[in-house]
């Protein structure tokens, strides 16, 4: 039985939408898109619990859950972090058979905490990312994509839903080029974020969750780190209310900086291309 599946059923009933069983699924009307198309929806129980839903016109489930008010994490009969976090001792990793073990896992999460998807990084330094699957035996496919190259999983930066909340309270954002600098600028009481896979992955709709933040990049001190702060910079014009561009006083970043007993206001200021009203510019 799952827990998640009867909620499901109940909404739709008790919102009067159309449904019937037909080759083993529950099928309903797209309400995501005005429930002009009936029978387009496939709702059928996962293989670990919970429910599985697809929508054959909007190709995918964002849009159902959007018009029923749920999240990822409702999807499962559990909560999601508990079913589809991995245990801090399952350390299994796409290149293990090379004898490479897990160091650190950073999951990435929507604004209201469900899980987009994952990185995983080992001891070599690679990283590997997944994205949760209900259907799938470890509750997770690693690629981020289908077999066509499609994007499957929203693109936000890292501890969002921290983000949003400290600008909010009117904090600085810190964006570094990596998790693990992220948190190194986190453990000093700092709020920060970046993307995942590193240098040259940031884009416009990372920036669009930082609307009228004020922020500060820290760059790596080399040629992929200049060009990376310059890119982040350039999405976020006309975005953010003001942009600094600091590095590390020692080593190559953030963590670098802080492990050399350096703290944030030791950071060399480098750039400031979008100044807060009313400071001085400095120059690239």
């Amino acid at each position: 039985m799952s827990i998640a599946f009867n909620r499901l059923a109940d909404i739709l009933r008790d919102r009067g939408v159309p449904t019937r069983y037909q080759g083993g699924a529950l099928r309903a009307q797209g309400i995501c898109h005005d429930g002009d198309s009936p029978d387009t929806v496939a709702i059928k129980r996962g293989n670990n619990g919970g429910v599985v839903i697809f929508c054959h016109k909007c190709q995918g489930n964002r849009e159902f859950l959007a018009a029923i008010g749920w999240t990822e994490a409702d999807l499962y009969d559990e909560p999601l972090e508990r079913q589809q976090d991995r245990p801090a001792d399952d350390t299994w990793i796409p290149c293990r058979e090379r004898g490479h073990k897990r160091v650190a896992q950073y999951v990435y999460r929507d604004e209201n905490g469900g899980v987009v998807h994952g990185v995983t990084r080992c001891d070599h330094k690679c990283f590997a990312q997944w994205r949760p699957d209900n259907g799938a035996k470890s509750g997770r496919r690693w690629s981020l994509n289908d077999k066509e190259g499609n994007r499957l999983v929203r693109v936000v930066p890292y501890r969002l839903p921290y983000i949003l909340k400290a600008i909010a309270e009117d904090r600085v954002i810190w964006i570094a080029e990596g998790e693990k600098d992220v948190h190194a600028l986190v453990d000093h009481g700092l709020q920060a974020t970046c993307n995942a896979a590193g240098a040259g992955k940031w884009t416009e709709e990372h920036a669009q969750f930082l609307r009228g933040a004020d922020v500060t990049i820290v760059a790596d001190r080399d040629i992929p780190g200049r060009r990376h702060a310059e890119h982040v910079v350039e999405t976020l014009r006309g975005i953010a209310r003001s942009v600094y561009v600091v590095q590390a006083r020692t080593g190559k970043d953030a963590a670098d900086h802080f492990a050399a007993g350096h703290t944030d206001s030791e950071f060399l200021k480098v750039w400031s291309p979008i100044p807060y009203p009313g400071d001085a510019a400095v120059g690239a």
